[in-house]
């Protein structure tokens, strides 16, 4: 037993954010009315696995979050975001959250930034740059929500189900993000863009 006047001992940081993380998965699977069990079925994940997560005993990857986060209908930011209510609703330019697909297996070559101080809102807005060549039309986008987006500088062709709308600086374009949707830079410059997604999605 500690003295009065000794420290007490810390919690390690990894232990408090695995605490934090299931207290998360647990509030959004009850806000939903699931039961682990169904949880399970939705993530492909066994209810040991879900509940141990829930109980913070478990360290899980990012493929079994990304589980979870498609069997709770939610972006997976929304799990590893920690809520900061003191946070400053500013986010300044050199202090943009980097975005990138590193962690889901791709990277397509564009320079991604959260202009919005986190994804706890009903939207996201994201700072795009794309070097000439640019092309996703490999792996087409599709989910819920809409997008908007407006051309700073250079040139971007967004392809709403395969018809292409080219569009310069200062122009804008507003979609159904359930369309499939892909993006290409004809060049020759870099193309640089803010896009705005809700509800959250990256």
């Amino acid at each position: 037993m500690a003295l009065p006047n000794e420290p007490q001992p810390a919690v390690p940081a990894i232990g408090a954010m695995l605490q934090d993380l299931g207290a998360r998965i647990r509030s959004l699977r009850k806000e939903r009315d699931l039961t682990l069990e169904r949880l399970g079925e939705l993530s492909g994940l066994s209810v040991g696995i879900v509940s141990q997560i829930e109980r913070g005993r478990g360290n899980p990857s990012f493929a079994t979050l990304v589980q979870l986060a498609h069997g709770l209908d939610i972006p997976v930011g929304r799990l590893l975001y920690v809520s900061d209510q003191t946070r400053s609703p500013v986010v300044r330019r050199g202090e943009r959250r980097r975005l990138d697909g590193h962690g889901l297996g791709y990277d397509d070559g564009g320079l991604y930034e959260l202009l919005t101080p986190d994804f706890s809102g009903a939207l996201e807005v994201v700072w795009v740059e794309t070097p000439p060549g640019y092309d996703t039309s490999a792996t087409p986008y599709k989910h819920n929500g809409e997008e908007f987006g407006l051309v700073i500088e250079g040139r971007v062709v967004v392809h709403l189900d395969g018809v292409p709308h080219e569009l310069g600086p200062g122009d804008s374009i507003r979609y159904d993000s359930t369309v499939p949707h892909w993006y290409s830079n004809p060049g020759p410059d870099v193309h640089r863009a803010v896009w705005v997604i809700t509800p959250p999605t990256w």
